[in-house]
This record gives structure tokens, C-alpha cells and sequence, in this order.
């Protein structure tokens, strides 16, 4: 793993999981979890669908930022959001749906971008 520490997004109401990774390569450059989820195998296929949604904007020329991307399931919320700071990066968060704010859990994962430090 690297420098970097997820523990304070065990704050977000309903934390489940979190990771930091490379999105070129799919690599997990940090994690943390209270549950059993091999986040190894999440920063590989995850890195995959934001490579797809990439692709797609790119050739529907939206000519826009992916903010974050979604993934509702019916226990989890499952969010994944490139960071700005750092376009081959992004974070990756798995909520309780029922412990959960999704709007706050959004809020919160864009403040904590602003902690990230790459240098």
C-alpha cells in the first residue's frame, strides 16, 4: 500500500469499504475495510468501468468531467468518484443504502479529495 490513510472516511454514515487506486492500471494504492471484500479485485474491475464510462463520454462527445459514478445495489450503494486533482486516480466507497446519506456520503468524498496530497 502507500502513504496514503482512508480512516476518516469511516465517518460517512454507513461505511462499509473504501479504496484510493490507479485507474490506468487498477491498481489498489490504498484501502480500508470493515467488512470481508477483497478491494484488490474491486480497484481491478472498478478501474474497468471507469475506463468504459471514459470511453463512452469520449465518443458520444459530451465534452465533460465524470464527477462520480453510481452503482446502486439493494443493500449497498457503491460509489466511484475520479478525482480532480489527480485525473488517473479515483475513489472508490461502499455504503450501507440503510445507515446511509448518499448526498452527505458525496459531500464528504469530495472534502476528502481535498486531503489527498500526490507530491
Amino acid at each position: 500500500m502507500s502513504h496514503f490513510s482512508l480512516e476518516t472516511l469511516r465517518t460517512i454514515d454507513g461505511y462499509i469499504a473504501g479504496a484510493l487506486v490507479d485507474d490506468d492500471s487498477g491498481m489498489l494504492m490504498a484501502g480500508d475495510s470493515l467488512a470481508d471484500i477483497d478491494l484488490e479485485l474491486a480497484a481491478a474491475g472498478n478501474a474497468e468501468v471507469v475506463r468504459a464510462k471514459r470511453k463512452v463520454a469520449a465518443a458520444l462527445k459530451l465534452n465533460d468531467t465524470i464527477e462520480d459514478i453510481l452503482i446502486s445495489l439493494e443493500r449497498q450503494y457503491h460509489l466511484i468518484r475520479p478525482l480532480a486533482t489527480n485525473k488517473h486516480v479515483f475513489l472508490y466507497v461502499i455504503i450501507d443504502r440503510q445507515k446511509s446519506n448518499l448526498a452527505m456520503a458525496r459531500h464528504h468524498l469530495k472534502a476528502f479529495e481535498k486531503t489527498l496530497d500526490f507530491s
